[in-house]
C-alpha cells in the first residue's frame, strides 16, 4: 500500500526560541531568529545549520522551523520549505499574501536552488538573508545547487525584496561550527 499521507513534525525546542507573543521589528531582529534557531538545531542534533522564519507585516512571528532533511528522512525538509508549510498551513492559503498582507522570509544562509524556487511561488514580499550560499559551502559540505546569474533580479522582477548579508559574521559562525564537527546532511 502506498502512504497517503506525509507527515513532517518541528523538533519541540522551537517554542522556546520563537516567541509568538513578542514582534520582530527590524531585519537584524528577523535574521537574528533564523540564526538562532539554526544553532540551536546543531546544539540539539535535531538536524542541519539551518533556521528561517515567517513574518508578517506587523513583525508578527507567523511560523518558526528548522533543517530537519536527516531526522525526517525528507530531502525538502529544509528550514525555508518547513517555515514556508507551517505559515501556508497557518494562514490556510498555499500562497501567503493571496489575502493581502505583506510577508517577509528571513533565513539564516541564502536558499539553495530549491528554497530559491519555493520562495517565488509561496507568496512573499521580502527575503532577508544572513550568510550567502558562497559561505555555506566554504564552510560545510552542502552544494547549494544552481541559481540564475541574475537570481536576485529574477526575485525583484517578481516583487520580492532581497537583503543580504543582516549578521553574516553570526550565521558565519554557526555553519563554521557546523562544519567543523564534520557532520554533512
Amino acid at each position: 500500500m502506498l502512504p497517503l499521507q506525509i507527515h513532517l513534525t518541528l523538533p519541540p525546542w522551537i517554542e522556546e526560541v520563537a516567541d509568538a507573543s513578542r514582534r520582530y521589528l527590524t531585519d537584524e531582529e528577523r535574521v537574528e531568529l533564523a540564526i538562532e534557531l539554526s544553532r540551536r538545531n546543531i546544539q540539539h542534533g535535531s538536524g542541519g545549520p539551518f533556521g528561517a522564519a515567517v513574518f508578517d507585516e506587523h513583525g508578527r512571528l507567523i511560523s518558526a522551523a528548522a533543517n530537519r532533511v536527516v531526522p525526517q528522512t525528507c530531502s525538502v525538509a529544509h528550514a525555508e520549505m518547513l517555515a514556508f508549510m507551517a505559515a501556508q498551513q497557518r494562514l490556510a492559503s498555499y500562497r501567503l499574501n493571496e489575502q493581502g498582507g505583506h510577508y517577509t522570509l528571513a533565513t539564516s544562509s541564502q536558499p539553495c536552488c530549491q528554497c530559491y524556487g519555493a520562495s517565488v511561488w509561496a507568496g512573499i514580499d521580502t527575503l532577508l538573508i544572513g550568510a550567502r550560499a558562497e559561505d555555506v559551502e566554504e564552510l560545510t559540505e552542502f552544494d547549494e545547487g544552481p541559481l540564475p546569474a541574475d537570481w536576485v533580479g529574477e526575485l525583484e522582477r517578481r516583487g520580492i525584496a532581497v537583503r543580504r548579508d543582516i549578521l553574516r559574521d553570526q550565521a558565519r559562525h554557526v555553519l563554521a561550527e557546523y562544519g567543523a564537527r564534520g557532520e554533512s546532511y
